[in-house]
């Protein structure tokens, strides 16, 4: 469609009073938005009456309240330590590794799963009881227990020396 004097005039009219380019381009009808910022440009229209707003709202109304599902359990789930017998010592040791185990079913899903929310995947993912681990996480993108099991400690390598250089260029030899 061409761009006639009345086209044009009427393009000057909603862009000051100020239309958006897709407005406008709606109401004229058979040009697309892309046009009608062309032909602004070369019509040299940069001042408008107002800024283009969006039909919005000012205010938003805050979200209900969540509702508690009563089926889940509101504590976190974990691992109890086996205790060890009063008459045996106990040395200083690293933080033991949590033992591995089947876990129950999360309390997020994907749609559900918010920003400061451990997304450690539980079950398969192609199932219909996929999970996520759902408890608080300050740092980083799992709770506690899952970083322990995420992000284990570097293993020192073994310095044996010659013998151990040794032992290792025997094979190529």
């Amino acid at each position: 469609m061409s761009w006639t004097d009345e086209r044009v005039s009427t393009l000057k009219k909603l862009w000051l009073d100020g239309l958006s380019a897709s407005q406008i381009a709606k109401q004229l009808g058979g040009v697309t938005r892309n046009a009608v910022i062309g032909k602004v440009h070369r019509l040299g229209l940069s001042g408008r009456a107002a800024p283009s707003q969006p039909a919005r709202p000012a205010f938003k109304a805050p979200r209900p309240a969540r509702p508690v599902a009563q089926a889940m359990p509101s504590a976190p789930r974990r691992v109890t330590p086996v205790e060890a017998p009063a008459s045996v010592p106990v040395a200083a040791a690293p933080a033991p590794l949590p033992a591995f185990r089947h876990e129950e079913p999360g309390s997020a899903t994907v749609l559900t799963l918010g920003a400061h929310m451990c997304k450690w995947p539980i079950g398969d993912p192609s199932s219909e009881g996929f999970t996520f681990c759902g408890r608080r996480s300050s740092e980083g993108p799992y709770c506690v227990e899952h970083a322990r099991v995420a992000y284990q400690p570097q293993q020192t390598k073994k310095k044996g020396g010659a013998t151990e250089l040794a032992r290792s260029l025997r094979r190529y030899i």
